[in-house]
């Protein structure tokens, strides 16, 4: 799923190409996209593009009728810059709004139609709450943190807790900080917190600025959760960066969490929970044992 910096790199690609410019016409190919109903599309077509924020992991388009375009592109969606007029095709196409100066696209790869266009007056309505890292000091971080006590890893991808954070990037901060993806919030010292909260900005601003680069001044077509040069996320059984320690993963539902024993667990293996369960009192507490197991 596009978290901050994705969402960042997408606003300032839109910027250049739509901000001030008249959305001419809206093409819906999937009847799932659109959520609302209040108001229909044919009400923001020949609206000028004002203002373009993220509100969370969505991106808000706001108009000079006082009307906003909210698109979640979840896990699969994605934005392509196209000529202007282009066709929405292919199975994937999800919507198409057209500009004098080209089209935006939105696609969707699988089966799964969970991306989402909301078209409202206030695009706050759709906000989770979750508190702006980057603008965050660290008090006002530490309170959204410790307020309920969850995994760090939880609370991270949490758009209640914190806005833009997800399953990638929460991987990679809780690398930087050097903390356990399962330590629970309210356990955490006040050195913890802190470096926590450095890690937040750190990580968020470098790959902010290293996607920035990547794209230049082309629209943004590689927009993935799993990047290289990334420490941990998508790297499991692959050496960390700092330490060499085998990556390893915990797989819950379709996400996994991935971090480094020697640098976040102390050198301990978390269970991961189906093969824990599958293995009980078998379950290897080192990289080593696991190393072990796996040759028998």
């Amino acid at each position: 799923m596009p978290e901050l910096p994705d969402i960042t790199v997408y606003l300032e690609a839109l910027e250049a190409r739509i901000l001030r410019q008249q959305l001419v016409r809206i093409r819906v190919a999937s009847p799932f996209l659109l959520r609302t109903a209040e108001i229909p599309v044919a009400a923001a077509e020949s609206g000028t593009v004002v203002s373009l924020t993220r509100v969370g992991k969505r991106i808000a388009l706001g108009l000079d009728n006082g009307l906003y375009l909210v698109l979640h592109l979840m896990i699969a969606g994605r934005l392509h810059w196209k000529a202007p007029g282009a066709k929405i095709a292919g199975k994937n196409a999800l919507a198409a709004f057209d500009f004098a100066s080209g089209t935006l696209t939105l696609t969707e790869a699988g089966s799964q139609r969970r991306a989402s266009l909301h078209i409202v007056r206030d695009p706050l309505t759709l906000d989770p709450g979750g508190i702006e890292v980057l603008a965050s000091p660290e008090p006002q971080f530490a309170a959204a943190l410790t307020r309920e006590n969850h995994t760090l890893k939880r609370s991270l991808a949490d758009p209640h807790v914190f806005s833009g954070i997800g399953n990638a990037y929460s991987d990679e901060i809780l690398h930087a900080a050097r903390l356990s993806p399962v330590a629970l919030t309210q356990s955490l010292q006040p050195d913890e917190i802190a470096r926590l909260h450095r890690a937040v900005i750190d990580t968020l601003i470098l790959w902010t600025e290293r996607l920035r680069a990547e794209a230049g001044t082309q629209f943004p077509e590689k927009v993935t959760a799993f990047r290289d040069g990334m420490a941990v996320h998508g790297r499991f059984g692959q050496p960390c960066p700092v330490c060499g320690e085998k990556v390893q993963r915990i797989r819950y539902a379709s996400n996994e969490t991935n971090y480094c024993p020697r640098c976040q667990t102390g050198g301990k293996l978390l269970a991961d929970r189906s093969l824990s369960r599958l293995l009980k009192k078998d379950w290897p507490r080192t990289p080593e044992a696991l190393d072990e197991l796996k040759t028998r």
